[in-house]
């Protein structure tokens, strides 16, 4: 489905069929992200691809979720970030590994300093650039229900995060990135996004209290995303929805039963993409026209959400299963959703 005028696409390929980038200069692919077990190192790839430690449950050979522009191209690099341009859009991925922050005597642990580091990192590149807007964030940790001095790992990830925002004099509520935390069985922490020029609008979801404004239960800082970003570009309504799960007002429901978090979570993306239909009078998005990604915790439950998600939309979709661990021990799932762009068939 390629809608008229879309200046964005995104591709799931096997890492087989991978190409080479366009030379500078010409449209092509931004970068992406690539789904191994176990992962490869990426740091070679002419394309800033992130290579992420995460099982695709349906098998076959490994695959990767690349993003293209019709827009003339150009690649860099910035403390450690591989980034890729046109004169609307930026990818980027950066990979950090928590070792290199283990002597810290400031009080933070290695999690959320390197956090901080690689978003302050993000922030300088996108700043030098012109690029003040970020449309999505997609952040992979290990262990992230995990306790560590003291705490639970994504709510370090949380605090790391938020400090990074507030040292460069962006807010940590309103109109803020959409975003996806998950744990990965890599070794490192990812963080993947996608930038733009343009200024997008941050989507609430009325069925729940946005994800900034949770009560100190959740952690000692709350977690930094909108619920989705919209963005118009050459006259198309892009829609980018967060990981979203089986939750309503700021509490988890249905815990243990994975189809019953399946039709909650489908409730909140549908919540969702109505508010941007409302919010972008003429968007038109539906939710049979989105790609899905789906973050299932335990194998066994694949058949189950798949099923669920085929009755909820009621038609087949553009749909990739992965294994991780969501952010919330008692959450089975979260899906991530996107269209308005161009999505290409299989």
């Amino acid at each position: 489905m390629t809608p008229p005028g879309a200046i964005l696409r995104l591709e799931y390929l096997p890492v087989s069929r991978l190409s080479q980038p366009a030379p500078d200069g010409e449209p092509g692919a931004l970068g992406g992200v690539c789904f191994f077990h176990p992962a490869i190192a990426d740091d070679g790839a002419q394309l800033p691809l992130l290579s992420v430690d995460m099982p695709l449950l349906e098998g076959g050979e490994p695959i990767c979720e690349v993003w293209s522009s019709q827009e003339a191209l150009r690649s860099g690099r910035h403390h450690g970030i591989r980034y890729r341009q046109g004169e609307t859009l930026l990818f980027g991925c950066l990979t950090l590994d928590e070792a290199t922050q283990l002597h810290l005597r400031d009080g933070r642990t290695p999690l959320q300093a390197a956090t901080q580091a690689a978003y302050e990192a993000i922030f300088e590149l996108l700043e030098s650039l012109g690029y003040n807007a970020i449309l999505r964030f997609w952040n992979y940790f290990p262990a992230i229900n995990a306790v560590s001095h003291h705490l639970e790992r994504y709510l370090q990830f949380n605090i790391g995060r938020q400090d990074a925002f507030l040292s460069h004099g962006r807010g940590v509520i309103g109109n803020v990135p959409a975003a996806c935390a998950l744990g990965s069985t890599g070794a490192a922490l990812q963080i993947a996004f996608l930038a733009v020029r343009a200024e997008p609008l941050a989507i609430e979801n009325p069925r729940q209290i946005s994800a900034y404004h949770y009560p100190s239960q959740y952690g000692p800082r709350s977690p930094t995303f909108s619920r989705a970003s919209l963005v118009k570009l050459h006259g198309r309504n892009l829609l980018f929805i967060s990981g979203t799960a089986s939750i309503v007002g700021h509490q988890t429901l249905h815990a243990g039963d994975a189809q019953a978090q399946t039709r909650e979570s489908l409730h909140n993306v549908a919540a969702v993409v109505a508010e941007a239909n409302r919010r972008a009078p003429g968007a038109g998005l539906e939710l049979r026209d989105l790609a899905y990604k789906v973050y299932i915790r335990h194998p066994r439950d694949l058949v189950s959400v798949r099923q669920e998600m085929m009755k909820f939309i009621g038609t087949p979709v553009s749909a990739v299963f992965l294994q991780a661990d969501i952010c919330r021990a008692d959450l089975l799932l979260e899906i991530d959703a996107c269209g308005g762009h161009a999505i290409s068939p299989g």
